[in-house]
């Protein structure tokens, strides 16, 4: 997928001028913020919009209605803070690193959606625990050790769209021996390797396989 190719499939769901510019906003923003901190890989500055906002965007097909979504690990803002540029509901963001705590708060305020994004600091284990309609986090963890860390943020209805690279369906594999529940892999738009792992009704138990 090109640059172009990316912006379009944006503009083909719909997504507001104002949204595009809110978004550019924020990739100028992560621009220069990428020569002080290592936020993103330098390789994937010229392909940011395919390689990072699509990526992130496409998860947003697969998340059905939801008005609260946690994104783990948020690191330089993907896809948490596209996910509340492009949704409508309430992001909260769980970043341990207090340079990238700081980025994405700035980054949500340059954005103009700081009302709907909340930047929690520390480690997952100790943020403050409530159920979440989503779940997503993207090269945060294997999917075993992702769902026992998560796991206290979800109910029987929360969705899980996580977006991993060509060890999916080995992550899922493994993750059937402690973890039940309907699960997917969905091919990703962005890299032909790489699937999105979407689960609903996940629960702690063998699935006899």
């Amino acid at each position: 997928m090109t640059e172009d190719e990316a912006r379009a499939w944006l503009g083909a769901r719909n997504v507001p001028r104002e949204t595009f510019h809110r978004i550019e906003a924020f990739l100028n923003f992560l621009r220069q913020e990428a020569a002080r901190q290592n936020l993103i890989a330098a390789s994937t500055l010229d392909m940011i919009w395919s390689r990072h906002v699509v990526d992130s965007a496409q998860l947003l097909d697969h998340a059905g209605p939801w008005s609260s979504w946690l994104d783990l690990g948020s690191g330089a803002g993907f896809p948490g803070l596209i996910v509340a540029l492009i949704g409508a509901g309430e992001v909260t963001l769980i970043e341990s690193r207090a340079k990238r705590m700081t980025f994405l708060r700035d980054a949500a305020e340059i954005a103009g959606i700081a009302d709907r994004v909340t930047v929690i600091g520390g480690r997952v284990e100790t943020a403050p625990r409530r159920c979440f309609d989503v779940i997503s986090a993207r090269a945060f963890a294997p999917l075993p050790k992702l769902l026992e860390l998560a796991h206290p943020f979800a109910n029987k209805t929360t969705r899980w769209v996580l977006p991993k690279g060509k060890s999916a369906g080995e992550e899922l594999e493994a993750a059937r021996a402690s973890w039940q529940g309907n699960f997917l892999l969905v091919p990703s738009i962005t890299d032909s390797e790489a699937s999105i792992i979407v689960a609903d009704g996940v629960i702690r138990g063998k699935t006899g396989r």
